[in-house]
This record gives structure tokens, C-alpha cells and sequence, in this order.
């Protein structure tokens, strides 16, 4: 997760053995592991404590991760300073306590209550236009564009979220958490590219995620969830639904996107953010039969064309120079 992107003759180089074959097979791999996540979270959180099962999932894969490396490059694998270390767990913290757990919670409790997968996706879409505000608080101007596609994204989210009068509205606290662990996640985004992180991105990976589970323990205890949790009371379904995060999730999916930030343009990568919440939203409903109402499909399509006018227009300026905000694997996707 470093700050420095690779320079034009290493990218270069290793794009030359990137074939568009490979390329679109990774991407399809990101597209659909990510876009079913969230139905994941939901299937897991039935009958496991949801922060417990955040915690679980982020420190099993961090774990993996980290004697992967240790097996691949040696004893120094992991070795970092204070530094980088204490950044690397500021941004997990961010990145997987707030905006993983309050997604977690917001999709946990009985129908009414829980909000769908796939609302979700669509709420956690608005990620990029947060990150663009942050941006531009910090002395840093996008294009008009970019400003235009940001108030055409939140106009969606109010659409989203506008009170229906209904059985099948969507729950505005839920919805409201959802969008607080947005921001979260925006809010690391953001720091990951200005902080002073580990040069691999697969290392910085390893403490984030550590780091994000410890503090998911330790508000998962506080909330009681470590006495309350008896594993014989898990479903079948909610423990393979955690494996398939751990794993799918967590690393496959997470590999294949390191590799296309090496391999592919960060335009072309960046199509996840509004193909995810698409994928997640037909999983949704074709799987668990969650509601697709007028509302939902008005309010998501305003949210995606919003996110995709902004990744358009950034286009030139990230091809050219790099993302200072970030193109870290973790901190664009959870």
C-alpha cells in the first residue's frame, strides 16, 4: 500500500506480460467475489455475533496472508518500523473496525431492522464521491466533472434512502450506520496515500488487518458478543459463509486486484466500484429474495452513473500521475 506508484518503465514491464485475457479473467474475479460479499455478510451474520465474525474473519486472513509471505520471501518478510507500522493500523482500524464492522451491524438483526445486502453495496458505492470531498477540503481540486458526478451520486443516496411510506422502505438507522462506515472507509482511503505505509502492499495488508480484527475483539467484547457467542448454536451455512469472506473474499479476490494495479489501467480497475453493487444487488435477489423496488432501482442507478462520471473523470490525471489518495487494494475495497 504504498504512496509511491510504479514507475512508467515498471509498469510497463510488467504489463507486457499481462494479456487482456488474464486482465478480464481478474477482473470478473473482483466483479463477482466482491459483489458477493455482502450477501455473504448477511448469510454469516444469521447466527454469528456480527462483529465477533468480522474480527474472526480479518485475523484468519490476515494470519494466512502473513505466513504466506513469510513462506515466499523469507524471515524479513514482514519487517517494518514504528512508523509504518503505526500507520498501517491507523488505516486498518479505519478501514476494517469502522467500515467493514459498521456494515456488519448494519446487516445483522430481523428483517425490517437489517438492511439488504444489496442496499448496502449501493450505499458503500458512494466511497469515491466521499474520498473526492476529502480531497477537495484538503486544498486538492478535481475537475468540474468530478463535482458534478459527486452531486449527482449523493442525489441517489437521498433517493435511496427517502422514506416510502412502506413495509419494503429501506431502514434509514441501518442505512445511516451503512453510510457512517462509508465515510470510515472514505476517511482511510484518504490517509493511506499520505501516511507513511509499508513499501508492499501485501505487508501493509497483513497489519491492517490484524490491527482491524484486534479492535473488532475488543468492541465485540464490550458489546458482550464473546460471552453470548456458543458455537454449537452456529449454522452450517453462517460458517461457510465466514470461510468463503476469509477466503474468497479476503484473499483471492484481494490478490487478483494487486495484481491488476500492476497490470491493468486504474481506469479499467476502477469499474469495480460501480459494477460490485449491481452484482450484489441481483445475488440478493435472485439467492435470498430481496426486494427490488422502483425506489431501489431509481436511487441505485443514480448512485452508480454518479460513481461512474467520477471514475471517468479522473481518468487522465490517475493514468498520468497516480492517485495520491490512495490505489491501495484494501483501502478501495472491503
Amino acid at each position: 500500500m504504498s504512496s509511491r506508484p510504479p514507475s512508467a518503465a515498471a509498469l510497463a514491464g510488467r504489463r507486457a506480460g499481462a494479456t487482456p485475457a488474464l486482465i478480464w479473467t481478474a477482473l470478473i474475479v473482483v466483479y463477482l467475489l466482491w459483489g458477493s460479499t455482502y450477501l455473504a455478510i448477511r448469510i454469516t451474520v444469521e447466527t454469528l455475533p456480527p462483529l465477533l465474525s468480522a474480527a474472526l474473519r480479518f485475523a484468519v486472513a490476515g494470519l494466512i496472508l502473513a505466513v504466506l509471505l513469510r513462506l515466499r520471501r523469507g524471515p524479513g518478510a514482514l519487517r517494518v518500523d514504528r512508523r509504518q507500522l503505526g500507520s498501517a493500523a491507523l488505516v486498518g482500524v479505519l478501514l476494517l473496525a469502522g467500515g467493514n464492522g459498521l456494515v456488519v451491524l448494519a446487516e445483522s438483526g430481523p428483517p425490517g431492522v437489517a438492511v439488504p445486502s444489496g442496499i448496502a453495496a449501493l450505499l458503500v458505492a458512494t466511497v469515491p464521491l466521499l474520498v473526492v470531498l476529502l480531497r477537495s477540503a484538503t486544498g486538492d481540486r478535481p475537475p468540474l466533472w468530478t463535482f458534478a458526478g459527486v452531486t449527482v451520486g449523493f442525489a441517489g443516496l437521498v433517493l435511496l434512502v427517502l422514506p416510502a411510506g412502506n413495509s419494503e422502505a429501506v431502514p434509514l438507522v441501518g442505512a445511516l450506520t451503512v453510510v457512517a462506515a462509508a465515510t470510515s472507509w472514505s476517511v482511510g482511503s484518504f490517509l493511506s496515500g499520505r501516511l507513511r505505509m509499508p513499501i508492499d502492499p501485501f505487508v501493509a495488508t497483513v497489519y491492517e488487518m490484524l490491527a482491524g480484527a484486534l479492535v473488532l475483539t475488543v468492541v465485540s467484547a464490550g458489546r458482550g458478543e464473546l460471552g453470548d457467542f456458543h458455537p454449537a448454536t452456529v449454522s452450517t451455512r453462517s460458517w461457510l459463509a465466514l470461510g468463503y469472506l476469509m477466503v474468497a473474499g479476503s484473499l483471492v479476490a484481494f490478490t487478483a486486484y494487486v495484481w491488476l494495479l500492476h497490470n491493468a489501467p486504474i481506469s479499467l480497475v476502477s469499474t469495480y466500484a460501480y459494477v460490485n453493487p449491481a452484482v450484489a444487488v441481483a445475488l440478493g435477489a435472485l439467492l435470498v429474495a430481496e426486494p427490488i423496488t422502483p425506489q431501489v432501482l431509481l436511487g441505485g442507478a443514480v448512485i452508480v452513473a454518479g460513481v461512474a462520471l467520477v471514475v471517468s473523470t479522473e481518468r487522465p490525471r490517475r493514468a498520468s500521475a497516480g492517485s495520491r489518495s490512495g490505489t491501495s487494494p484494501v483501502s478501495e475495497r472491503r
